[in-house]
């Protein structure tokens, strides 16, 4: 199969042959057809986290299941799916708690293996890692069966593939997280993919005044669209103030981080109220660091909780998502902004550093 391989940190990605394994018992071929380009395969391309080499990023997907493993009951040839990067035994003592992406059975996975310590995908004869436990960015994949979700035949495969990490995470650090009442008031940092998700599902939560801060004017104007009441360039008007001045000097009920810097935590955290709730969305690199006043922070009871993957069960949150989208409450249509070919990822990978449109996806069938 056709796959796109990062070899260096900072180098463009080697379109080329791998070989992959069919699936073992408790696994499924998934032969993919669209393909998220998300800020999380970048932290990789551009080192911010690191991770062994060569490796397969990628894990926004949906296609098709190709062939099952032994043992695999619950899915069949034929249908389609959308993928995880969270699967769940739903058995350990994080699932049995509803921690469904603190999964312990799959949580060596993000390593870039399974957990035997094989890949199943191999380059010029030599292992290759898995990244962000999907390898996506290629025509196929082999991964556990836990983390392929049947989806209807309606749904658009590239409608699907942003459900499994986009909006996922927006819709998951709202309802899951957080859990955003009804009347409450919120900031949104960042309004990428996962930003646009946070201001949509807040809307559905009945969110009242939800702030979208943005330095891109393009992006602040689709938060508008979105629902958002209010839109701002943090970088010449602070959100704390704003947040303040919309809610009689109290400040936001909840914050979201969908950036992924420590210091738009803190400004974020500025933002809230006293009880309030600040939600690390975004992924940080691994040398950052957020700075908390710890007086404040104790006296004024305010709150600072992190969010993987929108704290989401996949096999509940995914159909409960398309429910919504088919209900006209979710624009999912308007998250894909561009397309193009597998030979083409590294075109799309400069459209995300600049911050084009919303969300490129790969169509792996061309």
């Amino acid at each position: 199969m056709k796959a796109a391989i990062m070899t260096a940190v900072g180098a463009e990605l080697t379109v080329d042959d791998v070989d992959l394994d069919e699936p073992r018992a408790g696994e499924v071929r998934v032969d993919l057809a669209h393909v998220g380009v998300c800020h999380s395969d970048l932290h990789y391309l551009d080192g911010s986290l690191r991770t062994g080499l060569p490796v397969i990023l990628g894990h926004e997907a949906a296609g098709v299941v190709g062939a099952v493993g032994p043992g695999v009951t619950d899915l069949s040839p034929g249908d389609r799916v959308v993928l995880t990067m969270a699967p769940s035994c739903g058995r350990c003592y994080w699932c049995a708690r509803d921690e469904r992406t603190l999964c312990q059975r799959f949580a060596g996975m993000v390593g870039g293996a399974y957990p035997d310590g094989s890949t199943r995908l191999t380059w010029k004869g030599e292992p290759v890692r898995r990244g962000l436990v999907l390898s996506a960015f290629a025509q196929s994949t082999v991964v556990p069966a836990e983390a392929a979700v049947r989806v209807p035949d309606d749904v658009p495969t590239e409608i699907a593939a942003v459900v499994g990490c986009a909006v996922q995470t927006g819709f998951g650090a709202v309802f899951n997280t957080a859990r955003v009442p009804a009347g409450s008031s919120i900031v949104v940092s960042g309004l990428g993919a996962v930003g646009l998700s946070i201001i949509q599902a807040a809307v559905v939560a009945g969110a009242t005044t939800v702030v979208a801060a943005d330095l891109n004017a393009s992006r602040r104007e689709r938060a508008l669209t979105l629902g958002a009441t209010h839109a701002v360039d943090p970088s010449t008007d602070p959100v704390d103030k704003l947040a303040r001045s919309l809610t009689d000097g109290r400040g936001a009920d909840f914050a979201f981080d969908a950036v992924g810097r420590g210091d738009v935590v803190e400004s974020l955290m500025k933002a809230t109220r006293n009880g309030g709730t600040t939600v690390m969305v975004g992924i940080p690199s691994t040398s950052d660091t957020v700075t908390v006043r710890a007086l404040v922070h104790a006296f004024y009871e305010k709150k600072l909780i992190g969010c993987y993957l929108g704290s989401a069960n996949a096999h509940r949150d995914f159909p409960r998502i398309l429910d919504l989208w088919r209900a006209g409450r979710l624009d999912l249509a308007g998250m894909v902004t561009a397309r193009r070919p597998l030979h083409e990822i590294n075109e799309a990978i400069v459209d995300l550093r600049a911050g084009t449109g919303v969300r490129t996806v790969l169509e792996l069938g061309s």
